[in-house]
């Protein structure tokens, strides 16, 4: 049975504070880590979430991929779990990405970014 507005609400709130709290974590372990975001239809979560870590310039997010990947999504698989989200982080659901890729690619203007990149 769908959840109804209300538990979708909370549902939502649980992952803000979850993915936060890994946001923060990361901020202190990894270099060049800036901050992240996630996009999802709460009706269809397996097949549409997308959590974005976002990275000073390509080079830190280069080294994040080849250094790093797998602290991302142990992070990510966290505040999955802790939200009470039953998902595998996956390439499908983390995406790597940069400041310094947006500027260049659409101006900074991270809603386009994030909509052109199938999020």
């Amino acid at each position: 049975m769908p959840m109804g507005k209300r538990e979708l609400a909370r549902l939502e709130r649980r992952l803000i504070t979850t993915l936060t709290d890994a946001c923060e974590t990361a901020k202190s372990e990894i270099k060049g880590f800036t901050w992240l975001t996630h996009t999802a239809d709460l009706n269809a979560l397996a097949q549409t979430l997308r959590v974005t870590w976002v990275f000073e310039t390509l080079s830190d997010r280069k080294l994040a991929q080849a250094g790093a990947k797998a602290r991302v999504f142990e992070l990510t698989a966290i505040a999955l779990d802790e939200a009470g989200i039953d998902l595998e982080p996956s390439d499908h659901t983390v995406r790597f990405d940069s400041v310094e890729e947006c500027q260049r690619a659409h101006d900074g203007d991270w809603q386009k970014r994030l909509a052109s990149r199938g999020h």
